[in-house]
């Protein structure tokens, strides 16, 4: 899914080519799902005619405030929405690059914005989870009046986030993916802030202690400006980002030969759990499913008794996960009871057959 990062070379992308540009024409597809509140000829009627006076971004969602009375346009991408300017490269996010073809009218267009100057600009989304919406207020209105802060845009105090997250039992990872908790925060972000801040996926919130914390606020937002500062290019990112190492996933305990690094110099093991119903990444030598203190040198009692199993790499079922990968039913030690509990079946020579 197109994260903060994605969505604010999206938002660079519109300024470029269409700030202060006057909407000549709105060619859209029918779209029940995409179109929120709005037909797709609602939307294209509103729409045509008018300037587009600001380009705006807030988390994952991004807005056109326009000229002239009306309502503006609020888009958000969903799994795999984009936008392309004719004549030039679609701003697909990573795993949505086999959906791109050299062709206009692109594939699993929406609409297409037809500025005064020929340039045209394209919204599409093949899995159809994007939204297209009108609103008079974008900014106080649904959905980014109910969504968390911006890392970038209005990063909370220290105290303000050390005090959201001490609220909070559930897993760490989690609370990050909760947009209503860090808006425009995704799976592989919160992953790249858990990583540099050496702090475990399933960490519980009021668990951590008052140096992670200090090192969740720092890199909550630097992770997302240096990301937004090499315009959500890969390429550009930092050779030690687990960004750069965490695609070739392959088994769950693989260990990358060579690439990422310990701060030693030694090989990192890249290993994967779900939390909050996502795939997580993390290093093995850094990321420890307890506090590491002097003061605490032993797993929490409710980290323990949450399942982590470091013998086998199993991953943990979190009180938010959905769709765990090899989830058990049962772990080994009650199928073990299950099976001692259960009338053992009589066979031909046992004592008592006769």
């Amino acid at each position: 899914m197109p994260e903060l990062p994605d969505v604010e070379r999206a938002v660079r992308e519109i300024r470029l080519v269409g700030l202060g540009k006057e909407i000549a024409r709105v060619d859209t597809h029918e779209d029940a799902i995409v179109y929120t509140g709005v037909t797709h000829q609602d939307f294209a009627d509103e729409v045509s005619g008018r300037i587009i006076v600001q380009v705006g971004r807030y988390g994952k969602v991004f807005y056109l405030l326009l000229s002239g009375e009306g309502r503006m346009p609020v888009l958000h991408f969903g799994m795999t929405g984009m936008i392309q300017v004719k004549g030039g490269p679609a701003t697909y996010y990573k795993s949505s690059k086999n959906l791109v073809r050299d062709e206009w009218p692109p594939r699993f267009m929406k609409f297409i914005l037809h500025f005064s100057d020929g340039v045209q600009l394209a919204f599409m989304d093949a899995r159809r989870l994007g939204r297209i919406r009108l609103c008079l207020d974008p900014l106080h209105e649904s959905p980014i009046s109910k969504l968390g802060f911006d890392p970038l845009l209005c990063m909370p105090s220290l105290d303000k986030f050390a005090e959201l997250m001490k609220r909070r039992s559930c897993p760490v990872k989690a609370l990050l993916l909760d947009q209503k908790f860090s808006a425009g925060v995704g799976n592989w972000v919160a992953d790249e802030i858990l990583y540099h801040a050496r702090v475990h996926p399933e960490r519980r919130c009021n668990t951590l202690t008052e140096t992670e914390l200090d090192s969740l606020h720092r890199q909550t937002e630097t992770v997302c400006r240096v990301a937004v500062d090499a315009d959500a290019d890969e390429e550009k990112f930092p050779e030690d980002w687990l960004f750069k190492h965490r695609w070739d996933k392959g088994k769950k305990n693989a260990r990358r030969s060579g690439t990422l690094k310990l701060p030693s110099g030694a090989p990192a093991t890249i290993k994967w759990t779900t939390v909050g119903g996502r795939t997580s990444a993390y290093i093995d030598e850094l990321q420890k499913p307890y506090a590491l203190s002097s003061a605490l040198e032993e797993p929490l009692q409710d980290e323990a008794d949450a399942g982590m199993d470091a013998a086998n790499g199993d991953s943990v079922l979190t009180e938010l996960s959905d769709e765990p990968e090899h989830a058990r039913p049962f772990s080994s030690k009650r199928k073990k009871i299950a099976a001692a509990s259960r009338p053992r079946k009589k066979r031909a020579g046992d004592a008592g057959d006769g």
